[in-house]
């Protein structure tokens, strides 16, 4: 009862604190895709817990007690806001301690008719085939300029490459070209869907027993109080 406190006492945002995962999956708000099935608890946490390809795997410590899963879209403000102003704290005091690991996944909330979010999602996986997921995660952030503002080409997507000092860039532009990539986004964009995550950018701790959510661009302190919470 105290842990539930010291996460209700955490403001300005929504959260959902369950203590199981069937409990999760029950309180988590539908998607609007009604031919989605509900998920087991098995699957639930397989899709959860797994990186998206091979070489996207979670930053941190294997073994951590903790995951925690931030879904995003690279267009989204609030999310490049998490990403410059929160996550590098969160990585110094958590991940790097051993304490917890941190995992990405899609969730698509801006795609215009260009679909360049899920262009830019792709592209991150195509720099995971040459051991540059985070590196590419981190520029992709560093160079977002809103929703449907154009910055999303794949030009430009080839030029985060090379600042990047992606070994092989024809081998990443092919792969960007292709949209070889472009069904993992669709899938994690699914998936997230499936459980109720609605806008982003949003996370999912685990600490193998207790699932608990939070939605925006929170401050450090906020991941603090939860990860103290459910340690």
């Amino acid at each position: 009862m105290r842990k539930k406190i010291v996460i209700a006492s955490v403001t300005l945002m929504t959260i959902m604190f369950v203590g199981t995962i069937a409990g999760f999956l029950n309180f988590a708000p539908k998607g609007n895709n009604i031919n989605q099935e509900p998920l087991d608890p098995e699957t639930f946490l397989n899709k959860l817990l797994s990186p998206s390809t091979v070489n996207a795997s979670a930053l941190g410590n294997e073994q951590a007690n903790i995951t925690i899963v931030e879904f995003a879209d690279y267009q989204c403000p609030f999310c490049a806001q998490f990403n410059k102003e929160t996550k590098d704290s969160i990585i110094e005091n958590f991940i790097d301690t051993g304490k917890a690991k941190f995992l990405y996944k899609d969730l698509i909330v801006n795609d215009g008719s260009d679909k360049a979010s899920t262009l830019a999602a792709a592209a991150s996986y195509c720099a995971a085939e040459q051991g540059m997921y985070w590196e590419y995660h981190d520029e992709l952030f560093k160079n977002s300029n809103g929703e449907n503002t154009g910055w999303v080409t794949k030009d430009n997507l080839k030029q985060f490459a090379n600042n990047v000092r992606i070994p092989d860039l024809m081998k990443f532009s092919d792969c960007v070209d292709t949209g070889k990539y472009k069904e993992i986004v669709i899938e994690n964009d699914s998936f997230a869907r499936n459980i109720g995550l609605q806008s982003t950018p949003s996370f999912i701790f685990y600490n193998g027993t207790t699932p608990v959510a939070i939605q925006g661009a929170q401050p450090y302190e906020a991941f603090e109080q939860i990860i103290t919470a459910i340690s």
